[in-house]
């Protein structure tokens, strides 16, 4: 999008950003979409078709893991065991893959997971669990005639995850299971896998399988099983696409919801209280957005509560308008959180900023600094959002000192 903007005009003077804005907020959203704009001429066809592939197949692992962890009638609620699994089994395959796929050029990963605890002599029956997982995984595929991989080839995918990020070269961001919690309930989770260049996201994809493919009102009641299972894809400039994970389906472009009343959108928050600070989203949902003159807005829905990336691929179809992340005080967001989920949702037609209305900064590592939080909302209704955001958190503020 901010690639054809500019190529409207060869001067920023007559660029016109998408929606009508006061002037406190022109310039934060005007340098979220001039951010984009140095890498929109590139394709990056190869690499979405790659990154789409690995999150695929790192799904199939995440779903056999999760399938047997609900089976069982001996696995604890407080035994990690299985989502440590998937989640290195995951990082493994994505490595994998994308090795295979992208063979030319230096491979650089930004990732959570390093393989220092499964080199450890308490984790080798973890360690054999994951080779095996990944080696049958692999071979169920039917893609690639390899060797069976040795638990040494195993760590060693898990390893190319050590990339520090920043704002020179090509860099894969990958959450190998966004959404823990979620994973171990039997509710949603998410593959996150994304590409930076020159520290901008130019490609993302949000593998969902536990997402129903026909929108949804009720996150918590499951879709039957042949309708589960999203596959979201972004590449710069060209939109945002939704197939089935399994791939039976063909790919749909989707696009955020158009409300413009506030009071009609409804929002989603992370499914865990401990992630998020849901007292102040929801002083946020009781102003009045629209016209900013009532003390509280009286929103129809509730909060959609639901974990991980998975709500970015979910507003990026319209199945919610709002979006808000408010982590505790002194919590550092990861790149790896964020970089999937941002462009499938901006590729849509949506807006992502800080508390105050700047573009999110992947360049600076494998960290976010932020004005204290995540909005996401479409781009009729951003600059009201910011501006209740910025209300309550004045209201906060001064809440907190008077105590």
């Amino acid at each position: 999008m901010a690639a054809s903007l500019l190529s409207l005009s060869g001067s920023i003077n007559t660029l016109r950003t998408p929606f009508p804005l006061k002037s406190e907020f022109r310039k934060p959203i005007l340098s979220l979409l001039l951010r984009a704009a140095p890498v929109a001429s590139m394709a990056y066809e190869k690499e979405l078709a790659a990154a789409k592939k690995a999150a695929s197949l790192a799904a199939r692992l995440c779903q056999k893991v999760q399938r047997a962890l609900l089976q069982s009638d001996v696995q604890s609620k407080s035994d990690r065991s299985p989502v440590t699994v998937a989640d290195y089994g995951s990082q493994a395959l994505v490595s994998f893959v994308l090795e295979r796929e992208l063979p030319s050029g230096s491979f650089l990963l930004v990732a959570e997971e390093d393989s220092g605890d499964l080199r450890k002599d308490d984790a080798k029956e973890t360690l054999q669990r994951i080779t095996k997982l990944v080696n049958d995984t692999i071979s169920s595929d039917g893609t690639y005639t390899v060797s069976a991989l040795s638990v040494e080839d195993v760590l060693a995918a898990i390893d190319s995850g050590k990339s520090e990020g920043g704002p020179r070269g090509r860099h894969w961001v990958l959450d190998p299971i966004d959404g823990t919690k979620g994973f171990l309930r039997g509710d949603q989770y998410a593959i996150a896998l994304a590409l930076l260049d020159e520290g901008q996201v130019v490609l993302g994809v949000l593998a969902c399988p536990n997402l129903s493919l026909t929108p949804i009102s009720n996150h918590s009641q499951p879709s039957a099983p042949n309708q589960v299972g999203c596959l979201f894809s972004a590449k710069v400039g060209a939109g945002t696409d939704m197939e089935s994970l399994d791939g039976g389906s063909s790919p749909v472009k989707v696009h955020v919801s158009d409300i413009e009343d506030p009071a009609e959108a409804s929002f989603f928050e992370s499914y865990e209280a401990a992630h998020s600070m849901h007292d102040l989203s929801s002083s946020i949902a009781k102003l009045d957005l629209l016209l900013l003159v009532k003390q509280k807005l009286g929103v129809h829905a509730p909060p959609v509560r639901i974990d991980s990336q998975v709500k970015y691929g979910a507003l990026s179809r319209g199945d919610g308008a709002i979006y808000l992340r408010f982590p505790h005080k002194g919590y550092r967001e990861k790149i790896w959180d964020h970089a999937a989920g941002s462009i499938v949702v901006t590729e849509a037609g949506g807006v992502v900023t800080d508390a105050a209305g700047n573009p999110l900064d992947f360049s600076r590592g494998k960290f976010l600094d932020l004005d204290t939080g995540i909005v996401v909302t479409n781009q009729k209704l951003m600059p009201q959002l910011l501006k209740a955001v910025r209300a309550s958190l004045n209201e906060d503020a001064q809440s907190a000192s008077s105590v």
